[in-house]
């Protein structure tokens, strides 16, 4: 193909090449000359020296002057082919696929170059050509023969450039707000002045807010705004309470109106630029509207705008853009809205309804019932990139005293919402924003990419229900984003639901990034056997845990002896126990492990069911448990560790264990044995513990006095002269009646090494011969104190060992040694021995 001919062809669109000043742009009223290069310049830029697959399409003049003041053709060229004649009134026939036209407003509009830059000079645009490949040419030609060329919508004909199922949407014209920046900050400037100088002309304002914009895209995008901005919802006309204003200029100088001030504004103001604009009447799911009501043979109520651009029709709603009504307080509140801003018709279509079907801008038309049971969504819903999973129409009838909403989401997203008895209006006061829920007749669970609400009414009867909404790193209230309605005919029989502050059950959204890696409870409830209830909770770094246990009865104190925590590096456990039977909200709050100074969140909720068995009072966990029980993070950064137990939950062998472990770096211990006291002790708790050092290695020997539950509290001196710390508790569980001896009483001269290996009791039978054997390093003699003094002797083992008699009257016996250089005796341990009852 020659460029001769080429330029003949392919004369239109010019402005994807070079932008035209804005006194010279083309009008749908006038025409431009644009002179074309000669053949030769082409020749000499080589661009046709040899064959090539591309072809020139057009060439452009930046200065209509010019092009005025030369109007001879070329010398040595065909007048046809040297003079180009464009007409914006005959471009919308013009063979334009819809891709050039998107091409065409997107980058006019995103071009964020600096002027400088954009700026060529006369010469340089002179010679500005735009290329194509031969392959899209003749891609372009045929995509021509799908085209329709006319097609009538409307008051009159006006062109569709879309094949069918090829619309363009928003994001085609731009991808996010932000690109008009520019526009918007001049709009808002130049409204504010021209207010102040009571100008109300709405030409003038037209010209004025467009002045600077670069394509029919700016220029609607700068009504948009200014109408956004300067004029407000009329409450007062809309209830009666005034005369609604008609005129353009009214609705302008009072900076009020209903929706036909703004779609009237809209039309007038686009027609004053040059963009074709249209009214649109229907129904709308705005303020008055009521959820299931009939559209049948009922009159419109709303006004909204459709406009042209590039060939295809886009529809914008400036009074719902503008803001809400507050029907509470019968009030208008400003929010400027973005969503409806050339909004696309598949979303458009859920909340507005046009009386004539075209309209609609859909390939497949619904019916008016169909738009009577869509489920309402507001901008937020589209905006936030939710999609409705289920149900697909907003009346939901209960199933078993159940109904199911589900919605989807592609970003981490927070939900919560909120189900109150059944109001006739949509919009009726309530808050479309929210903090947390005050129900607990659902349950609402969020997973990796969707939310499922469970709700189950408290009663038969009809109720509404909102969703709200916010992205998950947002610290703003939840917004509005979508509404159902629940019809319950039999309520489900079941018991309470406890109140769930935190918004959702199962993990939350933002567990991951707390560092809760993967949990042993999924969302759903969970049956509980036995009253007895684990939860095991994964984590990427360390972390501190502390829970919470709730149920409608069970009061504060009880409930913390229901918890036990673990806390080791990779893992968190809880231990929860149900003393009475119905649901539970176990809430689960984090922060890091190292970072004292930082506020525990909540990671987790989760819901128990407990309908079995439940545990008995004297089964609870003992008073004053730490928040830190069994071996874990905290004991290994003492260095205590080979914990011959790992869980926090140990069950005695007759009342009695052993608990070992290693203390790598000699710290001091203490051990503390408790439990609830209802009765006094004859002995003390104390006495039925007793702890071996050798070495590295320690063993706490444990001899319960009665069955029940224990607490042994493992401390440690982390710092020479300091307090002792606690290390970790162990709930001790004890189902023997029969009661275990206590341990003799230890002094401060038994010390790390020694070791006791007969008698391992303290409480010795009279009139008995009891043998000893027990092992003091450095001891050059061991004496046991009675009626008379009996050494032992030392054997090839190097302990010391022999037979003594606990006679008859006798209340201790006592251990001592002497070491070292001394020649005293300290007293290692005491034996107390059984007393004969006297006869009377």
């Amino acid at each position: 193909m020659s460029a001769e001919v080429a330029i003949k062809k392919f004369s239109f669109p010019f402005s994807c090449a070079a932008r035209l000043p804005q006194q010279d742009e083309v009008t749908q009223k006038g025409c431009t000359q644009v002179e074309a290069l000669e053949l030769r310049d082409f020749q000499e830029k080589s661009i046709l020296s040899k064959p090539s697959s591309v072809a020139v399409i057009g060439a452009l003049v930046h200065n209509e002057n010019q092009a005025q003041r030369n109007p001879k053709p070329l010398a040595g060229g065909d007048p046809a082919a040297g003079r180009v004649l464009v007409c914006a009134k005959a471009s919308q026939s013009a063979v334009l696929s819809s891709q050039d036209v998107s091409e065409k407003l997107t980058a006019e509009c995103e071009d964020q170059r600096p002027m400088a830059k954009r700026q060529l000079s006369s010469e340089s645009a002179a010679r500005t050509i735009t290329v194509v490949k031969k392959s899209a040419v003749r891609k372009e030609a045929e995509e021509q023969r799908h085209l329709k060329a006319k097609a009538p919508l409307g008051q009159k004909e006006t062109p569709y450039t879309a094949v069918k199922g090829q619309r363009r949407r928003r994001k085609d014209l731009f991808t996010r707000p932000e690109v008009f920046i520019r526009v918007d900050s001049h709009v808002i400037r130049v409204g504010a002045e021209l207010r102040q100088k009571c100008v109300y002309d709405v030409k003038t304002i037209a010209q004025s807010i467009t002045q600077g914009a670069r394509n029919e895209l700016e220029r609607l995008r700068a009504i948009w705004v200014w109408l956004c901005h300067n004029i407000e919802y009329d409450v007062s006309g809309f209830l009666g309470h005034s005369e609604k204003l008609s005129s353009a200029e009214e609705v302008i100088a009072a900076g009020r109106g209903v929706c036909c001030g703004y779609s009237n504004l809209c039309t007038e103001m686009c027609r004053d630029v040059g963009i074709e604009c249209q009214e649109v009447p229907g129904h709308s799911k705005g303020i008055g509207y009521r959820q299931g009501q009939s559209l049948k043979n009922v009159k419109s109520d709303h006004l909204w705008n459709a406009v042209l651009l590039g060939g295809q029709w886009f529809l914008l709603d400036a009074c719902w853009g503008a803001g809400r009504v507050d029907m509470e307080y019968k009030c208008f509140v400003k929010r400027f809205d973005d969503f409806y801003f050339l909004t696309d018709p598949e979303e458009f279509i859920d909340s507005h309804f046009p009386d004539e079907e075209k309209w609609q801008l859909l390939d497949t038309p619904i019916p008016v019932e169909e738009f009577e049971r869509r489920v309402f969504k507001t901008s937020a819903f589209f905006t936030m990139g939710l999609r409705l999973i289920q149900p697909h129409h907003f009346h939901i009838v209960t199933d078993d005293g159940e109904a199911n909403v589900s919605l989807g989401f592609s970003k981490p997203t927070t939900f919560t919402y909120e189900i109150t008895q059944h109001q006739d209006l949509l919009h009726c006061g309530v808050s479309e924003q929210k903090e947390s829920i005050n129900s607990s007749f659902g349950l609402l669970t969020v997973s990796h990419r969707s939310m499922k609400l469970q709700l189950l009414p408290p009663a038969s009867g009809i109720y509404d229900v909102k969703v709200f909404a916010r992205p998950e790193t947002a610290t703003t209230p939840l917004i509005w984003v979508c509404s159902f309605t629940v019809e319950c005919p039999v309520p489900r029989a079941m018991e309470e639901i406890p109140e769930n502050p935190f918004l959702s059950w199962g993990l939350q959204p933002i567990a991951g990034s707390l560092g809760i890696a993967g949990s042993s409870q999924g969302s759903e409830a969970a049956e509980v056997q036995a009253g007895v209830f684990e939860l095991v909770l994964k984590t990427s770094r360390p972390l501190m845990v502390l829970c919470e246990l709730v149920h409608p009865e069970l009061e504060a104190t009880v409930a913390k002896r229901c918890l036990a925590t673990q806390i080791q590096p990779d893992v968190l456990t809880c231990h929860a126990l149900c003393p009475l039977r119905g649901f539970y909200r176990l809430s689960v709050f984090v922060r890091d492990y190292e970072k004292t100074e930082a506020k525990f969140q909540n990671a987790a909720n989760f819901l128990l069911h407990c309908k079995g068995k439940v545990v008995e009072p004297d089964e609870l966990f003992p008073p004053n448990l730490s928040s830190v029980c069994g071996p874990g993070t905290r004991t290994s950064e003492a260095g205590l560790s080979k914990f011959s137990h790992t869980s926090a939950l140990l069950g005695t062998h007759q009342g009695k264990c052993n608990i070992t472990f290693h203390n790598q770096q000699d710290l001091e211990l203490h051990t503390v044995l408790s439990r609830e006291e209802n009765e006094p002790q004859a002995v003390p708790l104390s006495r039925h513990l007793f702890c071996t050092y050798t070495d590295t290695k320690v063993t706490v020997s444990v001899s319960l006095p009665a069955a029940g539950v224990y607490r042994l509290g493992l401390y440690a001196r982390t710092a020479p002269g300091g307090n002792f710390n606690p290390m970790c508790d162990f709930v001790l569980r004890n189902s023997c009646k029969q009661p275990g001896p206590p341990f003799p009483s230890v002094y401060s001269a038994w010390r790390k090494g020694c070791v006791l290996f007969e008698p391992r009791v303290g409480l010795l039978e009279p009139l008995s011969w009891v043998r000893f054997r027990v092992r003091v390093p450095g001891a050059h003699r061991v004496t046991v104190v009675g009626e008379t003094r009996t050494d032992l002797k030392l054997n090839k083992s190097r302990v010391w060992e022999g037979e003594v008699f606990s006679g008859n009257g006798l209340k201790q016996l006592k251990l001592a040694a002497s070491t070292g250089e001394s020649s005293d005796m300290a007293v290692l341990m005491t034996f107390d021995i059984k007393q004969l009852e006297t006869e009377m």
